[in-house]
């Protein structure tokens, strides 16, 4: 089972790829999805938030606030720091269940926004990097999620630059075009993947 990671800074557009993955029928391991799933009310990792941030930080129905949580570690390094000490494990518990899990599948996309920050190369066997031209990543932000610039920054800053992880790539997806257009830098790849991992009988090559 060939595990091809993938990556992109804030706002590339890292979803609609991973969905095109989906959408082609390959499993994909959603990181963000399981960061959202594992700080549930009644989780380890709730638990653990209310306990350090206060209860201040959650909505009328007690779930957390994601916005207003963000608002606060990525105005603060030492926030940060602590909110993924707490999350980061269960994650990582999760993603390593579901690994095993699909270990018989022919391809697996594990979907890792911090997969460079967080080490995690050694569990995959190549990574694709999503990247965007800035000006369409601020339009789109500004648009879609009503970001400012001030909040876009900051949730860059504490990333690795675009081009660093550029560096670190095997496979680069530019998604600042149309759809059909990174749907064919998908493609290409999946063939270049046929190509490495699998002999012309579609037997996966060990």
């Amino acid at each position: 089972m060939p595990v091809i990671g993938l990556t992109g800074t804030f706002g590339c557009g890292k979803s609609t790829v991973s969905k095109v993955f989906k959408d082609k029928g390959f499993k994909v391991i959603d990181a963000d999805q399981i960061a959202r799933d594992v700080v549930q009310r009644g989780r380890k990792a709730y638990k653990s938030i209310v306990e350090v941030f206060g209860k201040e930080i959650l909505d009328k129905d007690k779930n957390l606030n994601r916005k207003k949580l963000a608002s606060i570690v990525f105005s603060d390094d030492d926030a940060l720091h602590t909110l993924n000490l707490i999350v980061h494990p269960e994650v990582r518990k999760e993603e390593l269940r579901l690994l095993k899990l699909y270990e018989n599948e022919p391809l697996v996309i594990l979907d890792v926004p911090l997969l460079f920050e967080n080490k995690m190369e050694h569990l995959v066997d190549g990574i694709i990097v999503v990247v965007i031209d800035e000006n369409v990543r601020k339009e789109r932000l500004m648009r879609r999620d009503k970001c400012s610039e001030e909040d876009i920054k900051k949730r860059l800053s504490h990333q690795m630059s675009q081009e660093e992880k550029t560096k670190k790539a095997d496979y680069v997806i530019n998604n600042s075009s149309s759809l059909n257009k990174t749907i064919n830098q998908i493609n290409n790849i999946l063939k270049k993947l046929d190509e490495k991992f699998f002999n012309k009988k579609g037997v996966l090559v060990k």
